[in-house]
């Protein structure tokens, strides 16, 4: 049973409180009326409406405008509509910048009024849902827009709390599709930098003869092409945060000019003179494993350790499956609203389905399949019929019974390393050894997989 809705109509003229109150009434519904602002705000303290009705021009100090900025700092969940038999372009901007719903001119149309509260309700609801949805999130905890209820998530939380406001450089490792954006965004916005910009760079993007110009910038002329001066990264981000994505593509000269930059805080544009400096805190991010690079050649050690000053690992979907049921839960409601499509649901067994899949392309991949079945699905309930059919094949077979080559190959290196620490009696030398890597390559998977 629905709760019944609540609406205050403020007019000086009794005739047009009496005929809206009449002509929206529905059965269960409450109508209130006031006939100015003082007794509005009376009612407004004692009771909760979810639309109010306001002419503009009341009686009093106080006029329908300053009611509206009163219920949008006060009663944020309702929804107001101005009326008013003066309907400017200025009354209606600035009725809608201080929060009112719509803006109606005189004579009030009843039918339109009708459709702008029925409008209004909705919104009001999708509010609501949106607010329950966000304390749900709190609750099972989220950070910015990274979702997790896992334990393995929870301590990637408590990780991210206790580096955020430090300028202390970090890097992230993941697989593509975790979310290691969303985690370097999460370090800005939890920082004292949060003022300052983010700046994202995608190094594997970028072709080399572009790498130095745009992380440092270039002079007008430096290069063909170059027909005005334009700031780098480093400059755009003084203050605040940059983001080094797929750092493990930049090429070695561009290494050098980097690991320069890091250490002395220093740098100049192509073509200029001029040192410049910027405070940037450094976040960097791979989906590749750094050390193989690094024992190859291709990957300088002493950039590696100067990033890598706090470590954060993020985990594939597969290892935090727990989670696909919420994740679904906010990408539902964020694709509905985002393409304005009706509430959908998906069925017990669709989410079962969900939850058993491998999703290689993790978290990027489940919002990707989310969206187009919120797109193309009609009905407001998806079940498993309705899911890809990449995903039912996982299912087929088993989910205990399919693991990712991945998977298979980091069980094996984790048995074959804690045999060899056994072995060797955990001298960690001998085990690198036996195992025939490098020192700092057993250290970085011992770290990885809790082999302490």
């Amino acid at each position: 049973m629905t709760e019944p809705v609540r609406i205050l109509i403020v007019d000086d003229e009794p005739h047009i409180r009496s005929g809206l109150a009449k002509g929206l009434a529905k059965s269960g519904d409450v109508i209130d009326t006031a006939g100015d602002v003082n007794q509005a705000l009376d009612k407004l303290e004692r009771a909760e409406y979810q639309v109010v009705i306001a002419d503009v021009r009341l009686p009093g100090d106080r006029d329908g405008l300053d009611l509206v900025s009163w219920i949008q700092q006060r009663c944020p969940e309702t929804n107001t509509l101005v009326i008013t038999a003066h309907g400017t372009v200025e009354t209606a901007v600035d009725a809608m910048r201080r929060g009112a719903f719509d803006f109606i001119t005189k004579p009030v149309d009843l039918n339109l009024i009708r459709q702008q509260v029925g409008r209004a309700l909705d919104h009001g609801r999708l509010q609501s849902e949106n607010r329950v949805l966000r304390d749900r999130l709190a609750d099972a905890g989220a950070i910015s827009e990274i979702i997790g209820n896992c334990t393995i998530m929870q301590e990637l939380f408590q990780q991210l709390r206790q580096v955020a406001d430090t300028d202390a450089t970090v890097f992230i490792q993941g697989e593509s599709g975790t979310g290691k954006e969303l985690v370097a965004r999460a370090l800005h916005d939890l920082s004292s930098r949060s003022s300052g910009e983010f700046v994202a760079v995608n190094l594997g993007a970028l072709p080399e003869s572009l790498l130095e110009s745009e992380l440092f910038g270039h002079e007008k002329g430096s290069f063909t092409g170059a027909s005005r001066q334009k700031p780098g990264c480093f400059e755009q981000a003084r203050g605040g945060t940059l983001f080094l994505d797929e750092i493990t593509e930049i090429p070695t000269k561009s290494q050098v000019d980097l690991l320069r930059v890091l250490e002395t805080g220093q740098f100049q544009r192509v073509g200029g003179e001029a040192l410049l400096s910027s405070d940037a805190r450094i976040v960097s991010a791979t989906n590749k494993d750094p050390l193989p690079l690094i024992d190859d050649g291709v990957f300088r050690d002493d950039l590696y350790y100067r990033l890598n000053i706090v470590p954060l690992v993020i985990p594939p979907l597969r290892k935090r499956r727990d989670d696909i049921p919420l994740l679904v839960e906010h990408f539902v409601k964020h694709f509905c609203q985002r393409h304005k499509r009706p509430d959908k649901q998906f069925s017990d067994d669709a989410l079962e389905l969900l939850t058993a899949a491998n999703w290689p392309g993790n978290v990027r991949q489940l919002r990707n399949v989310v969206e187009r079945l919120v797109v193309t699905h009609v009905g407001d309930r998806i079940d498993a019929g309705s899911l890809p059919s990449e995903l039912t094949v996982v299912q087929a077979v088993g989910p205990t019974e399919v693991r990712t080559l991945a998977e298979a190959t980091e069980s094996a290196e984790k048995e074959a390393i804690k045999v060899a620490l056994v072995a060797c009696g955990f001298h960690r030398e001998q085990t690198a050894r036996a195992l025939g890597v490098s020192v700092r390559t057993l250290h970085y998977k011992m770290s990885r997989y809790g082999l302490h």
